[in-house]
């Protein structure tokens, strides 16, 4: 199964992740940064187990992040 990654300490707060896909991404009220939902967290590296489908859904958002810090592995 594929994983989204998420390096939260590297996040600008763009916003993009959260407007593409609402279903995974929150954006923090407390420093305004995303947040990948129902995800572990491990020293600031946000980790969840996705379906194939939804791991091509991700492909675009993964492209549209600026600074990168979204990847699928």
């Amino acid at each position: 199964m594929p994983k989204l990654v998420h390096y939260r300490n590297k996040c600008i707060g763009c916003g993009i992740c959260y407007q593409q896909q609402p279903l995974y991404w929150r954006m923090s009220k407390k420093d305004g940064k995303a947040t990948l939902l129902n995800a572990v967290t491990k020293k600031d590296v946000q980790l969840l187990t996705v379906s194939e489908e939804t791991a091509e859904v991700n492909l675009s958002l993964i492209a549209a992040c600026p600074v990168r810090v979204i990847k699928l592995m």
